[in-house]
Protein backbone atom coordinates (compact mmCIF):
# COMPACT_ATOMS: atom_id res chain seq x y z
CA UNK A 1 0.00 0.00 0.00
CA UNK A 2 1.39 3.54 -0.88
CA UNK A 3 0.27 6.66 -1.83
CA UNK A 4 -0.97 7.28 -5.17
CA UNK A 5 -1.66 10.41 -6.14
CA UNK A 6 -3.61 13.60 -4.48
CA UNK A 7 -6.93 15.34 -5.54
CA UNK A 8 -7.06 19.26 -5.85
CA UNK A 9 -10.81 20.24 -7.09
CA UNK A 10 -10.92 23.21 -9.63
CA UNK A 11 -11.43 26.77 -7.72
CA UNK A 12 -14.14 29.54 -9.60
CA UNK A 13 -12.31 30.11 -12.56
CA UNK A 14 -11.35 26.62 -14.04
CA UNK A 15 -9.21 23.95 -13.61
CA UNK A 16 -6.51 25.32 -15.90
CA UNK A 17 -6.49 28.85 -14.22
CA UNK A 18 -6.50 26.72 -10.94
CA UNK A 19 -3.50 24.87 -12.23
CA UNK A 20 -1.29 27.60 -13.28
CA UNK A 21 -1.40 28.76 -9.70
CA UNK A 22 -0.23 25.68 -7.87
CA UNK A 23 2.66 25.56 -11.23
CA UNK A 24 4.09 28.81 -10.54
CA UNK A 25 4.42 27.41 -6.83
CA UNK A 26 5.79 24.16 -7.26
CA UNK A 27 7.54 24.93 -10.86
CA UNK A 28 6.22 22.24 -12.18
CA UNK A 29 4.30 22.15 -15.79
CA UNK A 30 1.20 20.00 -15.81
CA UNK A 31 -0.09 17.98 -18.45
CA UNK A 32 -3.47 17.19 -19.68
CA UNK A 33 -4.66 14.07 -18.29
CA UNK A 34 -8.04 13.57 -20.44
CA UNK A 35 -11.70 13.09 -19.37
CA UNK A 36 -12.78 10.46 -17.12
CA UNK A 37 -16.09 9.80 -19.49
CA UNK A 38 -17.16 7.20 -16.57
CA UNK A 39 -17.30 9.77 -13.98
CA UNK A 40 -18.00 13.22 -15.59
CA UNK A 41 -14.51 15.44 -14.81
CA UNK A 42 -11.50 15.78 -16.09
CA UNK A 43 -7.93 16.42 -15.12
CA UNK A 44 -4.62 18.15 -15.19
CA UNK A 45 -1.29 16.36 -13.99
CA UNK A 46 1.34 17.11 -11.94
CA UNK A 47 3.94 14.10 -12.48
CA UNK A 48 6.18 14.21 -8.95
CA UNK A 49 8.83 12.18 -7.68
CA UNK A 50 8.28 8.64 -6.02
CA UNK A 51 5.15 7.43 -8.06
CA UNK A 52 3.43 9.98 -6.71
CA UNK A 53 1.62 12.70 -9.06
CA UNK A 54 -1.10 16.00 -7.58
CA UNK A 55 -4.14 16.33 -9.88
CA UNK A 56 -6.36 19.31 -10.57
CA UNK A 57 -9.87 17.72 -11.10
CA UNK A 58 -13.02 19.39 -12.43
CA UNK A 59 -16.43 18.35 -12.96
CA UNK A 60 -18.03 18.94 -16.29
CA UNK A 61 -21.31 19.64 -17.50
CA UNK A 62 -22.32 16.12 -17.73
CA UNK A 63 -25.10 13.47 -15.84
CA UNK A 64 -22.19 11.41 -14.84
CA UNK A 65 -20.49 14.45 -12.44
CA UNK A 66 -24.20 14.42 -10.95
CA UNK A 67 -24.62 10.49 -10.63
CA UNK A 68 -21.21 9.17 -9.47
CA UNK A 69 -19.80 9.31 -6.21
CA UNK A 70 -16.60 11.06 -8.00
CA UNK A 71 -18.24 13.70 -10.07
CA UNK A 72 -20.17 14.62 -6.71
CA UNK A 73 -17.10 14.59 -4.73
CA UNK A 74 -14.97 16.84 -7.16
CA UNK A 75 -18.75 19.22 -7.86
CA UNK A 76 -19.35 19.37 -4.25
CA UNK A 77 -16.11 20.70 -3.18
CA UNK A 78 -15.30 23.07 -6.53
CA UNK A 79 -19.07 24.24 -5.29
CA UNK A 80 -17.26 25.45 -1.73
CA UNK A 81 -14.84 27.14 -3.48
CA UNK A 82 -11.94 24.57 -4.83
CA UNK A 83 -9.01 22.96 -2.31
CA UNK A 84 -7.66 19.55 -1.78
CA UNK A 85 -10.55 17.10 -2.13
CA UNK A 86 -8.92 13.86 -1.20
CA UNK A 87 -6.02 11.72 -1.33
CA UNK A 88 -5.71 8.01 -2.87
CA UNK A 89 -3.62 4.79 -2.16
CA UNK A 90 -2.70 2.49 -4.63
CA UNK A 91 -2.50 -1.35 -3.57
CA UNK A 92 -1.72 -4.68 -5.70
CA UNK A 93 -5.15 -6.28 -4.52
CA UNK A 94 -9.08 -4.94 -3.96
CA UNK A 95 -10.29 -7.93 -3.00
CA UNK A 96 -10.05 -7.38 0.66
CA UNK A 97 -11.23 -3.78 0.35
CA UNK A 98 -13.89 -4.73 -1.01
CA UNK A 99 -14.72 -7.51 1.52
CA UNK A 100 -14.25 -4.71 3.86
CA UNK A 101 -16.36 -1.87 2.54
CA UNK A 102 -18.94 -4.40 0.96
CA UNK A 103 -19.34 -3.60 -1.96
CA UNK A 104 -17.30 -4.11 -5.64
CA UNK A 105 -14.78 -1.47 -7.04
CA UNK A 106 -15.82 0.70 -10.12
CA UNK A 107 -13.75 1.10 -13.44
CA UNK A 108 -11.92 4.22 -14.66
CA UNK A 109 -10.67 5.38 -17.38
CA UNK A 110 -9.16 7.99 -19.88
CA UNK A 111 -6.86 9.10 -22.29
CA UNK A 112 -3.92 11.42 -21.40
CA UNK A 113 -1.96 13.53 -23.99
CA UNK A 114 0.20 10.65 -24.38
CA UNK A 115 -2.41 8.66 -26.14
CA UNK A 116 -1.77 5.74 -24.49
CA UNK A 117 -5.49 5.13 -22.09
CA UNK A 118 -5.68 4.35 -18.95
CA UNK A 119 -7.30 2.09 -16.41
CA UNK A 120 -7.78 1.27 -12.97
CA UNK A 121 -10.34 0.05 -10.87
CA UNK A 122 -11.25 2.63 -7.75
CA UNK A 123 -13.28 1.98 -4.60
CA UNK A 124 -13.89 4.17 -1.27
CA UNK A 125 -14.98 7.83 -3.01
CA UNK A 126 -17.97 7.55 -0.91
CA UNK A 127 -16.11 6.72 2.33
CA UNK A 128 -14.71 10.10 1.29
CA UNK A 129 -17.20 11.94 0.82
CA UNK A 130 -19.02 10.76 4.00
CA UNK A 131 -15.35 11.55 5.73
CA UNK A 132 -13.35 13.35 3.55
CA UNK A 133 -10.13 12.40 6.24
CA UNK A 134 -10.21 9.01 4.53
CA UNK A 135 -8.20 7.83 1.19
CA UNK A 136 -9.84 5.90 -1.54
CA UNK A 137 -8.29 3.00 -3.12
CA UNK A 138 -6.92 2.55 -6.69
CA UNK A 139 -5.15 -0.34 -8.50
CA UNK A 140 -4.34 0.20 -11.95
CA UNK A 141 -4.57 -2.32 -14.59
CA UNK A 142 -1.92 -4.50 -15.79
CA UNK A 143 -3.75 -3.14 -19.65
CA UNK A 144 -2.33 0.67 -18.34
CA UNK A 145 1.88 0.45 -19.17
CA UNK A 146 2.18 3.93 -18.00
CA UNK A 147 1.47 5.44 -14.16
CA UNK A 148 0.42 8.99 -14.55
CA UNK A 149 3.96 9.94 -12.41
CA UNK A 150 6.04 8.51 -15.79
CA UNK A 151 4.85 10.62 -18.12
CA UNK A 152 7.31 13.84 -18.52
CA UNK A 153 8.76 12.14 -15.33
CA UNK A 154 9.45 14.63 -12.64
CA UNK A 155 12.06 14.31 -9.76
CA UNK A 156 12.50 18.22 -8.25
CA UNK A 157 9.32 18.24 -6.52
CA UNK A 158 8.32 15.49 -4.49
CA UNK A 159 5.21 15.25 -1.13
CA UNK A 160 6.73 15.30 1.93
CA UNK A 161 3.65 15.91 4.24
CA UNK A 162 -0.35 15.69 4.20
CA UNK A 163 -1.87 17.55 6.71
CA UNK A 164 -4.97 15.95 7.47
CA UNK A 165 -7.71 16.98 10.16
CA UNK A 166 -9.38 13.80 11.65
CA UNK A 167 -8.19 10.73 13.54
CA UNK A 168 -5.63 8.35 12.92
CA UNK A 169 -6.86 5.52 14.45
CA UNK A 170 -10.03 6.40 12.36
CA UNK A 171 -7.45 6.36 9.20
CA UNK A 172 -6.44 2.62 10.44
CA UNK A 173 -9.10 1.28 10.19
CA UNK A 174 -10.34 2.08 7.23
CA UNK A 175 -7.29 0.82 5.88
CA UNK A 176 -7.56 -2.25 7.14
CA UNK A 177 -3.86 -1.99 9.15
CA UNK A 178 -2.56 -1.17 12.34
CA UNK A 179 0.69 -0.09 11.16
CA UNK A 180 2.18 2.67 13.25
CA UNK A 181 3.04 4.38 9.56
CA UNK A 182 0.53 2.88 6.94
CA UNK A 183 1.87 4.81 4.39
CA UNK A 184 5.81 4.95 4.77
CA UNK A 185 6.98 6.79 1.93
CA UNK A 186 5.23 10.57 3.71
CA UNK A 187 4.88 12.16 7.02
CA UNK A 188 1.25 12.95 7.51
CA UNK A 189 0.54 15.30 10.13
CA UNK A 190 -2.62 15.08 12.62
CA UNK A 191 -1.92 18.74 14.33
CA UNK A 192 -4.44 20.30 12.07
CA UNK A 193 -6.98 21.44 14.61
CA UNK A 194 -10.37 19.06 14.82
CA UNK A 195 -13.49 20.17 13.25
CA UNK A 196 -14.26 19.27 9.99
CA UNK A 197 -12.10 16.52 8.33
CA UNK A 198 -10.30 16.39 5.57
CA UNK A 199 -6.84 17.28 3.94
CA UNK A 200 -6.17 21.07 5.51
CA UNK A 201 -3.10 21.11 3.07
CA UNK A 202 0.05 19.46 1.32
CA UNK A 203 3.52 20.11 1.76
CA UNK A 204 5.79 19.68 -1.30
CA UNK A 205 9.91 19.45 -1.42
CA UNK A 206 11.53 21.16 -4.21
CA UNK A 207 14.31 21.36 -5.57
CA UNK A 208 13.70 25.38 -6.75
CA UNK A 209 11.88 27.03 -3.80
CA UNK A 210 12.35 24.47 -0.79
CA UNK A 211 9.63 23.24 0.96
CA UNK A 212 6.09 24.68 -0.10
CA UNK A 213 2.89 23.99 1.68
CA UNK A 214 -0.44 24.28 -0.36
Amino acid sequence: MKLDHVSFASEPDGYRATAERISEQLGVVPYDGGVHPRFGTRNLIFPLAGGHYLEVVEALEHPAALSTPFGQAVRTRSELGGGWMGWCVSVDDLSEVETRLERKAVDGNRTPESGEELKWLQIGVKGLIADPQLPFFIKWSADSSQHPSSYKTNEDVSIDTLQIAGDRDRLRDWLGTDDAKPIPEIHIDWSAPHGAPGIMSVTFATERNGLVTI
